[in-house]
């Protein structure tokens, strides 16, 4: 299959395409662990990265990062 420059540009120019920003508090469950141990949720399909948390945790996150394919996030005390 071919594959042109120009859809491979708009998929690395997602900006602010991911549908959480940094910043932004959410109410979530943990789904899953992540290999490194940080707690794994989705929003909306998209995966973020919870430092600290486990699976089952039912936590108030801040994300703290968003990247092209996943944010990560903190628990909010």
């Amino acid at each position: 299959m071919y594959r042109n420059n120009y859809s491979d540009d708009r998929k690395d120019n997602r900006g602010n395409s991911a549908p959480v920003n940094e910043g932004e508090e959410y109410d979530v469950k943990i789904e899953d662990t992540g290999r490194d141990g940080d707690g794994i949720t989705k929003i909306e399909g998209f995966v973020v990265f919870v430092t600290g948390a486990k699976v089952g945790d039912e936590v108030k996150i801040r994300i703290t990062s968003t990247k092209r394919n996943f944010a990560i996030a903190e628990v909010v005390e």
